[in-house]
C-alpha cells in the first residue's frame, strides 16, 4: 500500500490548508489499484482495522514531518471505514498515532460518511464525543449521497461537510448540481461548518 496526498485550497484566497490521505494498493501484476476495488475485500477479511490503522499512523507521521522540515501545519484528512468507526478501537488507534508521531490533534480531521453514522446513531453521538474530546476535527464526507438527515446533523458535532464529488464534477455545466452545492454550502454555513 501507498498514501497519496489530495491538496485541500481555500476557495476564497488559494491558500493550500489541508491534505488528504487517499491509500492506494500498488500491485505488481494490476498497476495502481483504486480503493474501490479493494476496500470491500479488506472490509470482508477484517483486514481494514489494521489497514485503517497503518494510514491513520502514516498520515500522522507524514504531517508531522512536513512541520519538522519547516512547512507550515496543515490539517491531514483521513477516511475511517464502517468496520474501522464501529470496531471500538478507533479512540486508541487515533491516541496511538498522534502520541506515536507527536502530531498535534488540531490539525487531524477523521472524515465519515453519513452512512456510517446512521447505522448507529446513538454509539456514533458517543464515539464522535470521544474522539472531539482528543481535541481532533471531525467531518462528513460524501455529504448529500446518503441519509442527509437534518435531524442528524445538528445531533452529530462535526466540524465540517465535504460535498460529494457527483456534485462537483460537472459544474458549472450542470446547473441542478451547482444549484445542489450551493445549498450545500448555505447549509452548511448556517451550522458554523467548513464546507470542502
Amino acid at each position: 500500500f501507498t498514501i497519496y496526498y489530495q491538496p485541500q485550497v481555500r476557495a476564497a484566497d488559494e491558500q493550500l490548508v489541508g491534505v488528504e490521505a487517499l491509500i492506494r494498493w500498488n500491485n505488481p501484476g494490476m498497476g495502481l489499484v483504486l480503493p474501490e476495488r479493494f476496500i470491500s475485500l479488506a472490509e470482508e477479511t477484517r483486514l481494514i482495522d489494521d489497514i485503517g490503522a497503518w494510514v491513520l499512523s502514516e498520515a500522522c507521521d507524514q504531517a508531522r514531518a512536513w512541520q519538522d522540515a519547516g512547512y507550515k501545519p496543515l490539517r491531514m484528512a483521513v477516511n475511517l471505514s464502517s468496520h474501522q468507526f464501529q470496531s471500538g478501537k478507533i479512540v486508541e488507534q487515533v491516541k496511538c498515532a498522534l502520541e506515536q508521531s507527536g502530531l498535534a490533534p488540531e490539525y487531524l480531521e477523521l472524515e465519515l460518511t453519513e452512512s456510517v453514522l446512521m447505522s448507529d446513531p446513538e454509539q456514533a453521538m458517543r464515539i464522535l464525543g470521544q474522539l472531539r474530546a482528543l481535541g481532533i476535527h471531525l467531518a462528513i464526507d460524501d455529504f448529500g449521497t446518503g441519509y442527509s438527515s437534518l435531524n442528524y446533523l445538528k445531533l452529530f458535532d462535526v466540524d465540517a461537510l465535504k460535498i460529494d464529488a457527483s456534485f462537483i464534477c460537472d459544474i458549472p455545466e450542470n446547473t441542478d448540481d451547482d444549484l445542489i452545492a450551493r445549498a450545500v454550502i448555505a447549509l452548511g454555513r448556517s451550522f458554523g461548518l467548513r464546507v470542502v
